[in-house]
């Protein structure tokens, strides 16, 4: 679990040092070929590279060990890293296409030929970098990939539209796939902001069924019933189980401690979650939740 973490980590570092000098060369290279949507990209991109920093040190920051102060650790601040995230690339959409909008009603041609030298670098670039974040699990790495899975996208538009522009007079073409790929993104974003979003209300995660869960409870010899059962999620990944268990025809520590033992021997090798506590009551005993 430390490998992957300290493995998406790097990844996320790499990614933002790629995005921040290649955002700078963007720069330059919309000035020297008089590419709105390059400059228009490199604004985004330029979004893009705050955001991975902040994952990037949000990431470092949630492998930090538990302690008095956070008791389940800092895993939650990568969920601050993908909510960040979303928004930024939710504002910086719009502001794509409110660009691009403009630029239709005012088409003006660029330097084809140094447009179609800097996209396959943007290509290359955003690329690699996409395919370093690809492999996380992380919701935070997630929202990442999308982040750059549009510059990707954006570039191979700019590459597309620079060779149609080398033989055609249609500068049209390029805000209107530019609006094209940033409607297809963000609808994918929303998707990851509504996902991040349930994460922090403490929702059920997706894939455990917790009906099952509590009918194998239940099962168990000397389960009466189940009450206080909650399940949510530290970071989308790491999720925890919590449950108060009313006993019947039970007598002896020994048999107690051998249900606990048995209940917990389950969720661990079935459900594999980060943290669960089962507190037991006997039938005689009030809950005092």
């Amino acid at each position: 679990m430390a490998h992957h973490h300290d493995h998406g980590t790097k990844n996320l570092g790499l990614a933002f040092f790629l995005n921040l000098t290649f955002t700078i060369v963007e720069i330059i290279g919309g000035l020297l070929t008089n590419s709105v949507a390059i400059l228009s990209d490199a604004l985004h991109d330029l979004g893009d590279s705050l955001s991975l920093g902040i994952s990037w040190y949000l990431g470092k920051k949630s492998g930090k060990a538990a302690n008095h102060k956070f008791t389940f650790g800092y895993q939650r601040l990568s969920l601050l890293g993908a909510l960040i995230n979303s928004i930024v690339l939710i504002v910086g959409s719009v502001f794509v296409v409110i660009e691009a909008i403009k630029r239709l009603a005012e088409p003006q041609m660029p330097d084809a030929q140094g447009m179609l030298y800097f996209a396959i670098a943007g290509v290359a670039v955003n690329g690699f970098a996409a395919y370093k974040v690809s492999s996380g699990k992380s919701l935070n790495e997630k929202v990442i990939s999308w982040h750059l899975l549009e510059d990707v996208l954006g570039w191979a538009a700019v590459l597309v539209v620079s060779i149609i522009l080398m033989f055609w007079d249609v500068p049209w073409l390029d805000p209107a796939l530019s609006i094209a790929i940033t409607i297809f993104i963000l609808y994918n974003v929303v998707k990851r902001l509504r996902e991040t979003l349930f994460v922090f209300l403490q929702g059920k995660p997706e894939g455990v069924d917790l009906d099952e869960i509590e009918k194998k409870i239940l099962a168990t010899p000397h389960v009466a019933s189940m009450h206080h059962t909650h399940l949510w999620s530290l970071d989308g990944e790491h999720h925890v189980f919590t449950t108060h268990l009313k006993l019947k025809n039970i007598s002896q520590l020994k048999d107690i401690k051998q249900l606990k033992m048995d209940i917990k021997e389950m969720l661990k090798s079935e459900y594999d979650f980060s943290h669960y506590t089962i507190e037991t009551e006997l039938e005689d005993e009030d809950c005092n939740m």
